[in-house]
């Protein structure tokens, strides 16, 4: 831990931030400080144990009595939607997908991590939330963290009871591997398959309740509308995505595990119908939206190869285990098949910067070094637009020092992707890959009991913004998943439910009428607009936008750019979107224009964000704030916070709330991979 002090946890070692600068001056209004009232005190280790002893318990008699509408059903969704109808709960459990399998959570390939340290080389508890708060750059709260990294050994174990194949060694026992941010071998896997293996693990342990009669499922159900009484969250308005029905669905608490919200850049390595509506909604009824600027910049994709694509294929980082990234020292070599190329006209630029960690080091740092290579032409396949995207990550080295049989035991079924993909041999030449927006660290604000600002709301895995700072480690994100809905949630959202049976609330409340008549006649408008674009195109310019001035750099020339162009696509879509078909029965388009105004929306405000953050941190890179070496360079004296959003009204400015971030266990330092 290079010289990391380990300590108890009960004195802060750092002062609350005073922020000095102000880019985003006349794009937001300052509000109240955000303090989180559950957050527990006391040495770290304790902590967690403590919190679980003092929340209330539920008698099973009233746990029938209660409703908990769940939306989403991925790793977070499906696990908690699962453990809640095993206690006793009534969940109703809400998809747009035609089956809770389908959730995106699926694509994930390369690992879970867990603290198990069965290679006994240095893992613990501690230097697994040491890695995750080094590697979110400091600005992840400490006390989240540590509670993640505790009930990671935890998942490992009630994932194997549930059959889950894991990698095993020859004598049996599960394997492990590295991944990138780490020295140690602790992340769990199922070949490239990992995310699939788990989902269907939380799947059928959901399948179980659904079919005990303590879940119902509604699949191809699209949540349009938080329904808020009295200040607290009490149900949704659902579209029937085949009927076009409106549905009202209401519940003494609401739980949203919708994923992330990478797809406001269009190309993303997430599923076409991931989308932020769910979240989006929700923050218009008064729920924070809290770090939306960070956004993860995935090293290993398979490169753009034209206009015509509508998303990106990922490559798992566990290839960076064993394939060694390079590119042409010399830009004329660009053009040569890389099996031409000796060795000595090879830049393992990786290696060559980041001696300690090399090819691991964390996807922010490998990503924008990638970048850096391709913007000074020594980019290698295909040109696309004004230049080449692309690196070779090489496996000769591997399969020439553990056999291909090897490599394919424990890459096959990517390399077969790959090659399925691209017509190329990962075995002959090297795969050529390139960075991709592909995990969000921002989402709805949550307290210690993952709950929002509005009472009654729980958000759960990526669409909270709780435990990655402002960069996820590689095999963080199934981690958190499965912690959030096995775990976390359903020991802090009893506490909540301990207050009831509540009264029951009927249809005709005029909130519960008019968050119903608010989704109808937003679907009215979308249907009588008669403009000459698609919701697609305007998702497509969208973009572009946002991976232009958003992306891998930002300044603050370009962020104010590219909030004035966003504001005029949005006066353009609202005016001139055209969506086709009827509403009542499947419509895609109709579906797209409600995502896409939602997606306009939050990239107004992840730019907002991006600009009053005048520093560099994980996937928030400010080209104004770098080392000589250009690295990211930190100001924990003016941002050592959370930043959370409340939405300002339809022409109203956002309002920031910052969380400061005190640490108590952990010392900030500027990170270094060298």
């Amino acid at each position: 831990m290079a010289g990391s002090t380990l300590h108890e946890g009960l004195a802060p070692l750092n002062v609350a931030p005073e922020q000095k600068s102000d880019d985003a001056h006349g794009y937001y209004v300052l509000g109240d400080k955000l303090v989180d009232a559950k957050a527990p005190t006391g040495p770290i280790k304790d902590r967690w144990t403590t919190r679980k002893f003092e929340n209330r318990l539920v008698n099973p008699a009233n746990r029938r009595k209660l409703d908990i509408i769940m939306v989403g059903t991925g790793l977070a969704g499906g696990a908690a939607a699962a453990t809640l109808g095993e206690a006793g709960y009534n969940v109703k459990s809400f998809c747009y997908q035609d089956s809770p399998r389908r959730a995106h959570s699926i694509a994930a390939q390369g690992g879970i991590n867990a603290a198990k340290n069965y290679k006994e080389d240095g893992d613990s508890t501690f230097r697994l939330f040491y890695d995750t708060v080094k590697g979110g750059d400091y600005r992840s709260r400490e006390s989240n963290v540590y509670r993640l990294a505790e009930v990671s050994a935890n998942i490992i174990d009630q994932c194997v009871a549930q059959g889950v194949p894991f990698a095993r060694e020859y004598g049996g026992l599960l394997d492990n591997r590295s991944f990138g941010g780490v020295q140690v071998s602790r992340t769990f896997y199922a070949r490239g398959q990992t995310g699939q293996q788990l989902l269907i693990g939380a799947y059928q342990a959901m399948e179980r309740q659904v079919a005990a009669g303590t879940v119902k499922q509604y699949t191809r159900h699209e949540m349009l509308e938080l329904i808020v009484v009295d200040g607290r969250a009490r149900g949704i308005i659902a579209r029937d995505m085949v009927t076009g029905e409106i549905e009202t669905h209401l519940a003494d608490v609401v739980v949203l595990a919708t994923g992330g919200y990478g797809n406001v850049f269009y190309l993303s390595t997430n599923a076409m119908g991931s989308n932020v509506t769910a979240t989006w909604r929700a923050h218009r009824k008064g729920a924070y939206m809290a770090n939306p600027c960070y956004t993860q910049i995935h090293p290993t994709c398979i490169p753009v190869s034209g206009d015509f694509q509508s998303k990106l294929t990922l490559m798992s980082e566990s290839l960076r285990n064993d394939g060694r990234i390079w590119v042409p020292k010399n830009r004329e070599d660009c053009d040569k098949d890389p099996r031409d190329i000796p060795e000595e006209d090879r830049d393992y630029y990786l290696e060559r910067i980041y001696p300690s960690f090399g090819n691991l080091v964390p996807r922010d740092i490998a990503s924008r070094q990638a970048k850096n290579v391709c913007d000074e032409g020594r980019g290698v396949g295909p040109v696309v637009g004004d230049f080449r995207r692309g690196v070779y990550l090489d496996f000769a080295d591997a399969i020439a020092r553990m056999g291909r049989e090897a490599v394919e035991t424990k890459y096959g079924n990517l390399f077969d992707m790959y090659a399925r993909i691209t017509g190329e041999d990962p075995y002959e030449v090297p795969m050529r890959i390139y960075p991709a927006v592909h995990y969000v660290m921002g989402g709805l604000w949550v307290d210690y009991d993952l709950q929002s600002n509005i009472t009654g709301l729980y958000v759960t895995g990526e669409a909270n913004f709780s435990d990655h700072g402002a960069n996820r480690l590689g095999a963080s994100a199934l981690m958190q998943g499965l912690a959030d809905g096995y775990f976390v949630l359903p020991n802090t959202i009893r506490d909540y439910l301990a207050d009831g049976p509540f009264p029951k609330v009927p249809e005709d409340h005029p909130e519960v009428v008019a968050a119903r008549e608010s989704v109808e006649a937003r679907i009215n408008t979308f249907m009588s607009m008669n403009g000459t674009r698609s919701a697609d195109s305007y998702h497509k310019e969208l973009g572009n936008i946002m991976w232009e001035y958003c992306g891998m750099e930002r300044t603050e020339e370009g962020l104010r750019k590219a909030i004035d162009m966003i504001r005029e696509l949005k006066a353009d879509f609202w005016s001139n979107l055209k969506v086709l078909g009827t509403a009542d029965g499947i419509n895609q388009s109709l579906e797209k224009a409600g995502r896409v105004a939602d997606f306009i929306e939050l990239g107004e405000l992840m730019c907002i964000d991006a600009l009053n953050r005048r520093e560099s941190c994980g996937g928030h890179f400010r080209g104004e704030s770098q080392t000589e070496d250009g690295e990211a360079l930190r100001h924990d004296d003016e941002f050592a916070y959370v930043a959370a959003w409340e939405w300002g009204g339809e022409d109203g400015q956002p309002v920031l709330h910052k969380e400061d971030l005190i640490y108590t266990a952990i010392e900030m330092k500027q990170r270094s991979y060298k």
